[in-house]
C-alpha cells in the first residue's frame, strides 16, 4: 500500500534551486534511501516532507491526504516521525525520561502538570528502550550517554509518536560501524514488525545497499536515479557523481 506520494517538489531559496521536480512514491513496509553528494537536496527534502519547509510547487500527499505546507507538529499528529543527524534529546534529562515526554506529547499531556501520567508511561517507555537494545541505560542521564546510545535514545523517542512514517536524517552518522550495523538492523526489524514506511538519507554506502529496498539518487536538486543496490551500482552517471569509479560500497 501507498502510504507516501511526493509530486513535483520544488524549492528555491533566492537564486539557489534546492530541489527541482523531486517526484516518488514509498508503500508502507518500505526502506526507501535517499542519497547523493552534499547539497544534493536531501536536507530540503525532509524540511518539506516534516513541514518545517513550505515548496514553491508540488504536493505531499500521506495516505491520500496532503499534507503539503502543514505544521510540523500537525505533521507529527498524522503519523510522522523524525530523527535528526545532529541528535535532539533533553541532555538533564534521562533516557526514560525523554522518551516519557515524548510520550507524553503524544498523548497531548504536559510534564509539569501530568507527573502521574508521566509515571503510567514509565512501562511504555522501558518497552520501547528494551526494543533498542538501551534496557540499561533508563536512568543515565541523556548528557552522559555515548554517541550510539543517543541515537539509539532519539529514535525511541521517535518511536514513542507511533508513526506511520519514518523519517531518519543520516542515522549512522558518527556511529562506530558495529554500532551502525546494530542500529540499521534494528530500522529493519522494525519494519517488519510495525509495517512502519521509512525514508532515510546517509553517507554510509554499507547501510544503503544493505537495508534500502529501493535507493533514490538527488544531484543539484534533482532526481537522477532510482533502483535496487545492484541498479544504483551499476548506473554510470551515479558513480560518477557520487560512488566514484572505484569502490562502489563503504566509506563516504
Amino acid at each position: 500500500m501507498t502510504l507516501l506520494e511526493v509530486e513535483d517538489l520544488h524549492r528555491s531559496f533566492g537564486a539557489v534551486r534546492a530541489v527541482s521536480g523531486v517526484s516518488f512514491t514509498l508503500g508502507a513496509g518500505e526502506m526507501l534511501a535517499l542519497i547523493g553528494p552534499n547539497g544534493a537536496g536531501k536536507s530540503t527534502c525532509f524540511n518539506m516532507l516534516n513541514g518545517q519547509v513550505s515548496p514553491d510547487r508540488g504536493r505531499i500527499r500521506l495516505a491520500g491526504r496532503d499534507i503539503t505546507g502543514v505544521a510540523p507538529r500537525d505533521v507529527c499528529r498524522l503519523g510522522v516521525g523524525r530523527t535528526f543527524q545532529i541528535t535532539a534529546t533533553f541532555a538533564s534529562m534521562t533516557a526514560r525520561e525523554n522518551v516519557q515526554l515524548a510520550l507524553l506529547s503524544h498523548h497531548r499531556r504536559i510534564w509539569r502538570f501530568c507527573r502521574p501520567a508521566a509515571a503510567a508511561f514509565a512501562a511504555k517507555a522501558e518497552a520501547l528502550l528494551d526494543s533498542l537494545g538501551m534496557a540499561a541505560r533508563g536512568d543515565h542521564a541523556a548528557g552522559v550517554l555515548a554517541y550510539g546510545d543517543l541515537k539509539r535514545l532519539e529514535l525511541a523517542m521517535a518511536l514513542a509518536q507511533a508513526p506511520r512514517l519514518l523519517l531518519m536524517d543520516e542515522p549512522t552518522a558518527g556511529m562506530a560501524p558495529g554500532e551502525r550495523v546494530g542500529l540499521m538492523r534494528l530500522v529493519r526489524a522494525l519494519v517488519r514488525e510495525r509495517g512502519l514506511a521509512v525514508l532515510f538519507t546517509e553517507h554510509d554506502m554499507d547501510a544503503v545497499f544493505n537495508h534500502a529496498d529501493r535507493i533514490l539518487v538527488l544531484s543539484r536538486g534533482r532526481l537522477i536515479a532510482e533502483g535496487d543496490a545492484a541498479a544504483i551500482r551499476a548506473d554510470a552517471q551515479v558513480r560518477e557523481i557520487y560512488l566514484g569509479t572505484g569502490a562502489t560500497s563503504g566509506g563516504h
